[in-house]
Formats: C-alpha cells, sequence, structure tokens
C-alpha cells in the first residue's frame, strides 16, 4: 500500500513538472520575443512564482527519491531546477569587496570584438575587467562562511595525519570505466582556467610531525597561498581574497599564455601559427625562467597535450590560410585560437566530463548543455530550434552572467583536485603490436624527464599506452606515492597530499558537511553514512576524533558513496552543475558570438565535426586501430595485438 502510495506521489510530482516544462517551451518563446522587441526585464534569475514553485517540486523529488534514481527525463527536469537554485544562492561575487592596484586594461580596439586578448580582457564589453587574468576567484557559498578557521583549529587534524593515513595509495585502485587520458585531460583544463601563483616561502604553515616521520625535515612546511595584491590592509573585515594569475575564461591560455608577453614567446609569426619543432614536439624554452617543464606539476600526460593542441591550432591555421589566402598571420592565429578553445570547450562538456560521470541522466544533461534537448543529430541538420539554451543548448544562446560578474570560484577549484586518477606506475607499450618498450614511474616522467622519455618513445606510442591503460580511481587511500614525497624543480620538498587539506583549509572551503549544507544536500550524519564502509568509517573517525563535522571538504568527497557510473562525488556535482554550465553561458564568444561571422563558417564547421578522436587520428594515424570501435576517447581503447 506504501508502495503504491509512493508511485502515485511520483506520478503526480512527474505529471507537475512535465507541465513546467511545457510552460517552460512558451515562456521561452514569450522571452525570446520580449528581447527581440527591448522588453524583458527580470529582477532575478527565474524567481517567478512558476519557477518558485518547480524549484520547490525538483528539490522535493531530489531529497525524496534522488535525481539519479527516477527515469531519466524526470532526472532531467529535477536537474533543471536544482541548477535554478544553485545559480540563485550560490554564486557569490567578491569584486565589491575593496581593491586597489588592480591590473591596467589596455583601451578597447575594433578587433577585440571578434578575438580573445591576451589576458582575458574585453570579453564582456560592458565590463571589460570581468574574468581577466589577475582578478579575483569568486565563491560558491555565502562570503559569511568563508573565513578561515584561526589556528589551532585549523590545523587540526594535521594534514599530514590525513595524508598519511587516509590518502595514501595501499594498493592502486583503477577506475575501471576510464584511460589514463582522462586524468591528463583534467590537469591541461586546470592549466587553462586557474592558478593562485606562486607561493611565498615566507612563513609557511608549521606542521608538527612525529618522531618517526620519514620526512627530511621537522616540523613539516607547508608554503601559504599567495596574498590577495588589490586588498588593501584595512579590509580585514571581510574573509580573504585570492587571485587568478590566469584568465578565468575558457579560452585555452594554457596554450596560448594570459599574457601578452607569454604568447609572443608561443607564436612564430607565420601564418598564424604557434612553434613547434620539425619533429612534432614541442621546443622548450632553454631559459629555466621560462621553461614549463620547471614549473611544478608538468609531466609527460601535460606535454602530450600540450603538444597535441599545439598542432591542432596550426591544422586549424592550414585549413583557414587554403580559405582565405589573404589574411594576415594575426587574422589567422586569431580565429584558430577561438576555434581550438571552443573545441576544447565541447570536448570538455561533451565527451571528457560524460566519461567520468557516466550516469544515463547526467551524460544526457552535459550533452544538452552543447546541443539543447534537440541533441547533436538533430542540430545538425536543422541548427538552432530556439534561443533557449534547455532547447538548443548554451553555444549560440544570449550570453547571461545571473546576475554575479563571471569569475571561477574556490570551491570549483577544490572539487577539481583529483590527485588519485594519476597512476605511480607506467609501462609503455608499441601502437603497432602491444610489445612492452618501457617501464617508468611517475617520478621518471616528471618535470624534465618528461622531454626525455619522448626521447626513447614516439608520441603515438604514448598516448597509446595511456588510451589503453586506466587511471586511479578517486577515493581515499588512493593518492599518488609520488605526490606524497614529491620534489619541485626548485628542489623544495612538499607532501601534496597535505597540501591539499591545507589548501581548503586556508581558502576558507567550508568542512564537509557544512559545505553540503550549503548546496543544499543533506550532512553525514555518521562515518558509516559518509563511507559505506565499516572498517573506513572506523580510521575516519580515529582521524577526526569521532567529529563528523570537522571533516575536511577533499576527505569527504573521496569518501561518499556516489550515483551509479560516477568517478566523483554527488557534492563535487552540484559544484560542476552551475560552474559546467557558467563558463559557457558567460563567454561572449561561446554565446552571442558563437556565429559564422566571428568563428567564420569554416571556423564552425570545424568545431562541430571534431572530436577527440578526430584530432588524435588526424596528428597520430596509427592509433586508428586502437580506436576503432571506441565512442570516446577517455574510455578505455582496444588493445592492439601483432
Amino acid at each position: 500500500m506504501r508502495s503504491t502510495k509512493r508511485k502515485s506521489w511520483i506520478f503526480l510530482a512527474l505529471a507537475a513538472l512535465v507541465v513546467s516544462v511545457v510552460a517552460l517551451v512558451l515562456r521561452q518563446r514569450l522571452v525570446a520575443e520580449q528581447v527581440i522587441t527591448g522588453q524583458a526585464t527580470q529582477p532575478g534569475y527565474r524567481q517567478t512564482p512558476f519557477w518558485r514553485i518547480y524549484d520547490q517540486i525538483a528539490e522535493v523529488l531530489d531529497h525524496s527519491v534522488g535525481w539519479d534514481k527516477v527515469p531519466t527525463p524526470l532526472g532531467l527536469l529535477i536537474l533543471i531546477g536544482l541548477r535554478n537554485i544553485l545559480r540563485q544562492q550560490n554564486l557569490y561575487d567578491t569584486t565589491h569587496e575593496p581593491a586597489i592596484n588592480q591590473p591596467a586594461i589596455e583601451p578597447m580596439q575594433a578587433r577585440y570584438t571578434t578575438a580573445r586578448t591576451a589576458d582575458g580582457t574585453h570579453n564582456d564589453l560592458k565590463n571589460p575587467a570581468m574574468g581577466m587574468a589577475g582578478s579575483r576567484f569568486g565563491r560558491n557559498v555565502p562570503i559569511e562562511y568563508t573565513f578561515p578557521e584561526t589556528e589551532p583549529a585549523i590545523l587540526t587534524p594535521n594534514p599530514r595525519t590525513v595524508s598519511l593515513e587516509l590518502l595514501t595509495r595501499e594498493k592502486f585502485q583503477p577506475a575501471t570505466t576510464l584511460n589514463i587520458l582522462a586524468a591528463t585531460w583534467v590537469q591541461f583544463m586546470v592549466r587553462d582556467w586557474l592558478s593562485h601563483g606562486k607561493s611565498p616561502k615566507e612563513n609557511p604553515w608549521q606542521i608538527a610531525l612525529r618522531d618517526d616521520d620519514p620526512w627530511p625535515e621537522h616540523p613539516m612546511k607547508i608554503l601559504r597561498v599567495q596574498g590577495d595584491p588589490t586588498r588593501p590592509a584595512n579590509s580585514r573585515k571581510f574573509p580573504p581574497t585570492y587571485i587568478n594569475t590566469e584568465t578565468h575564461w575558457w579560452d585555452a591560455s594554457q596554450i596560448y599564455g594570459s599574457s601578452k608577453e607569454q604568447e609572443a614567446l608561443r607564436r612564430s609569426g607565420q601564418d598564424g601559427k604557434l612553434i613547434i619543432g620539425s619533429n612534432g614536439l614541442l621546443q622548450l624554452p632553454s631559459d629555466p625562467n621560462l621553461n614549463p617543464a620547471m614549473v611544478p606539476g608538468w609531466w609527460l600526460g601535460l606535454e602530450m597535450m600540450e603538444t597535441l593542441f599545439t598542432l591542432e591550432h596550426n591544422a586549424i591555421c592550414d585549413h583557414l590560410r587554403a580559405e582565405y589566402p589573404k589574411w594576415s598571420d594575426d587574422n589567422i592565429f586569431e580565429r584558430a585560437r577561438l576555434i581550438n578553445a571552443a573545441l576544447l570547450a565541447k570536448i570538455h562538456t561533451v565527451e571528457w566530463t560524460p566519461a567520468i560521470i557516466s550516469h544515463p541522466t547526467s551524460q544526457f544533461a552535459l550533452k544538452a548543455n552543447w546541443w539543447g534537448i534537440e541533441m547533436e543529430r538533430l542540430q545538425r541538420v536543422f541548427g538552432r530550434l530556439s534561443a533557449s539554451e534547455v532547447i538548443s543548448g548554451i553555444p549560440g544562446s544570449q550570453t547571461d552572467h545571473f546576475g554575479v560578474p563571471y569569475c571561477l570560484t574556490e570551491e570549483f577549484t577544490i572539487v577539481y583536485r583529483m590527485h588519485p586518477l594519476i597512476p605511480d606506475e607506467y609501462s609503455f607499450r608499441s601502437a603497432v603490436d602491444g610489445r612492452p618498450m618501457l617501464d617508468r614511474t611517475l617520478r621518471e616522467i616528471s618535470g624534465p624527464h618528461a622531454e626525455e622519455t619522448l626521447q626513447q618513445i614516439s608520441m603515438t606510442d604514448a598516448f597509446y599506452t595511456f588510451g589503453t591503460a586506466y587511471p586511479g580511481a578517486i577515493i581515499l587511500n588512493n593518492y599518488p606515492r609520488f605526490l606524497q614525497y614529491f620534489e619541485r624543480p626548485d628542489g623544495y620538498f612538499m607532501d601534496l597530499a597535505a597540501t591539499d587539506i591545507m589548501r581548503t583549509r586556508e581558502l576558507g572551503v567550508p568542512r564537509y558537511n557544512q559545505f553540503r549544507k550549503l548546496l543544499h544536500l543533506p550532512p553525514a550524519s555518521s562515518f558509516e553514512e559518509l563511507s559505506g564502509d565499516p572498517a573506513l568509517a572506523e580510521k575516519l573517525r580515529r582521524v577526526y576524533n569521532n567529529d563528523i563535522d570537522r571533516v575536511d571538504s577533499i576527505v569527504g568527497m573521496f569518501a561518499e558513496k556516489r550515483p551509479k557510473g560516477f568517478a566523483f562525488s554527488e557534492t563535487a556535482f552540484r559544484i560542476f552543475i552551475v560552474m559546467a554550465s557558467r563558463r559557457l553561458n558567460s563567454d561572449r564568444f561561446l554565446t552571442d558570438d558563437f556565429t559564422p561571422e566571428v568563428y567564420t563558417q569554416t571556423g564552425m564547421d570545424w568545431i562541430r565535426d571534431n572530436t577527440m578522436s578526430t584530432i588524435l587520428l588526424r596528428h597520430y594515424p596509427h592509433l586508428r586501430s586502437a580506436l576503432r570501435g571506441v565512442d570516446n576517447a577517455f574510455t578505455p581503447w582496444t588493445n592492439t595485438i601483432a
């Protein structure tokens, strides 16, 4: 009887949401007409009675049943409501806080209407500083919750203890639905989106160690985050803010740089192309101050991705040169950058993310971010059917900041700390016949050793090896051991796992249970509920002194049970729901100006017709056998056998 009532209740809720989505379609048509006639005036994002009721129904259904446990159509309708709530309540601006010494903005030039600037300025023509390199990170939780704890609370529990007890890789646990390219890709994207800059070596955090800890220096020192140079000294009533040294936009700045000086170092000055060696490998600067291999985090996987998309940029340039033979070097470069950056955004949206969160509902939702519910096949034939992002996708829709100036957020930086994806050991094999060629540890393919490795194996074999091997699962006790004893190129030792914990606390990201509550999720009531594993629950209880509310956000997200097909947590997914679409919605070049007039029809066709697989095959055609029958290049490839 109770089951029948529950089914009836769910049916009624589904019917209500179906009626709501029909009303949504009709309302979108009206809004589109109002925009055309200049009549649209909205006091807040989807705050009408219709939307308030819709969102309440969606939230009730999610809490009582779960978006991932209902049929896909209903799950999608629930996710629309959850995204509405997150857009309304989880976007917070930090630029209103006092600021001094802000970076200079170059005056507007006519060409900026159709070209990305090196430093990210003039993307928003009304607010040219929005999203530029050197601007602040925002927040996804209310500002008053972002004050970092003071000592000794901020050091409790000891981050080194958390690292050793809860994060150390006891045995490699693979993520068998993915390949290692999924791990390399996410780091490649993070290098585009964000960096807190170089940490000052003065006044580091002092971490007490046990007498038997083998760390070379007692106490351990963890460098602090670089302070915000635009904050006046008398503004301490506000929580600390921090600067993104990269542009906040999805503009491929990891390839092109975030300043004119960096861009100039990468350009060849001919036909819009980037510098690359005659052997198809990157030519890294000999100056250690300019060489990316001397920056912490550089390794073979990152060099592979940088090389691939440098080659792709140059291939786009060749195509544009053939179509527009009279164009200047600058014209070709600027259009090629637009096309390459949009292609990266597309691959991340419709390939990488659906691979790493492979639940049918989330897969459809992510692809709908790009194509809308009309999906790819229909859009190829008919183009955009509506101005609505729900119906026809975000690219080509109207730019929308949802009432908050666009920026990436500190919470966004935390959920992308996915170091367990990286294996410690690699067995390189031939793409031709699968034979073993070279065994290396992560240490042996990191920093300058990445370039040395590519002198011993081909890029084709490197991609084949990564495409056919599993990354690590994003769970507790699966952190790369090498990164817990990581010697940076400057000789500084760091336990990156302990640093991840300390960074989260220092940046004022709330502890796990508080974080969930602020994202409209129920907190964990016990360690057993959090982990679903009695042995792991006992370990968590011991480290956190039986206080579930002290669990760090990263630890909680690694520990929690996930929706089916998810490689990372539901908590992290809430940040993805709001920020994945926001990076598209706010970018003029992915919304209002995602047009043939800006990109050229050649460019639009290139973006439409290419995937990660086609790019790999264009530059490394001997991967064809391994990629045959593979729908998504971030899932395991076919092993070749002679």
